[in-house]
């Protein structure tokens, strides 16, 4: 395998494209069909995504190339996957590509393991951007558990406190928005507070973390000031809760983050504190009044579903 500065010896799953059985269920046959007219063809789905000619190959390509490694780690002997995949696929909804995403990646990988028989998936997306997609996705669905931090008000949106599901689904959505300017101690609050509690409760069999680093401080599109160090410290937290509901079956997939600096320190610390618990601790600002307002509405919504 590749050894990566991490120290972790890593073994490539061979990259395959995405089945239309398993990109419809999540995504409309209809869109599905229609992306498959946009091969060769390039130009503007909306103002902010854009397809080449190779777009929807290399699309189907990530997403199939997850779902292959989420067989991988369902089957053993690996439980940890890094998955670099572009395009990303946290903004694409069952029947529209959006916000630079053509297939949602992570939907459709959770997706497959439900159908592996995995009763409990957990997504965990700390992009700075909501998920808008994947909420839609799973908006009714108890089996997949979407755990979301985001810059708030902000593209797209959505992710406000009270958007928790519908349904079987209620409860099963926990946004965590938080404003503008928020640091390593403003996320480690909204972890211990919010999401590692829910996620505990939860007992997973399954985690993806939806791996944005446009939070970093260095990132041109949004306006929060993370560390490449606290991206490890939020791995390691998330691990810790898969050794001990899902045999440590966890998955970093990539999905934005648009300066390569911060990128590659954002990765790799994130690989180091889900391999090797090798992370720095952050400090705590428990009066965040974000993260207050949101440990609240999880409370109030996860109690009526725990």
């Amino acid at each position: 395998g590749v050894r990566a500065a991490a120290g972790a010896s890593f073994h490539p799953v061979t990259a395959r494209s995405a089945s239309d059985e398993e990109l419809a269920r999540v995504h409309d046959p209809r869109f599905i069909d229609a992306l498959s007219k946009l091969r060769g063809e390039s130009g503007y789905l909306d103002p902010d995504t854009y397809v080449s000619v190779q777009s929807v190959d290399v699309a189907r390509l990530a997403a199939g190339s997850l779902v292959a490694m989420v067989d991988a780690m369902i089957d053993g002997p690996v439980a940890r996957g890094v998955a670099l995949l572009r395009p990303p696929g946290h903004h694409a909804r069952p029947a529209r590509a959006m916000g630079f995403c053509l297939i949602n990646n992570v939907a459709v990988a959770a997706a497959h393991a439900r159908s592996r028989g995995i009763q409990r998936i957990a997504i965990v997306d700390w992009d700075v951007h909501h998920g808008n997609g994947t909420q839609e996705m799973f908006w009714r669905d108890p089996s997949v558990l979407y755990l979301s931090t985001h810059q708030f008000p902000f593209y797209p949106g959505t992710g406000d406190l009270d958007e928790v599901g519908e349904g079987e689904g209620k409860g099963y959505t926990v946004n965590v928005p938080l404003a503008a300017g928020g640091g390593d101690a403003v996320y480690a609050s909204a972890f211990e507070r919010v999401l590692l509690p829910v996620l505990e409760a939860y007992a997973p069999e399954l985690v993806l973390v939806s791996a944005g680093f446009d939070a970093a401080a260095r990132d041109p599109l949004a306006q929060m000031e993370l560390s490449p160090e606290v991206f490890g410290w939020m791995a390691r937290a998330i691990a810790r809760v898969t050794d001990a509901s899902s045999r440590g079956r966890m998955g970093l997939v990539l999905e934005g983050g648009y300066d390569l600096v911060a990128l590659e320190g954002g990765m790799k610390g994130a690989i180091e504190g889900m391999v090797t618990g090798s992370a720095v601790e952050p400090g705590r600002t428990p009066d965040d009044e974000g993260v207050e307002r949101a440990a609240r509405a999880a409370q109030k919504a996860w109690a009526g579903v725990s």
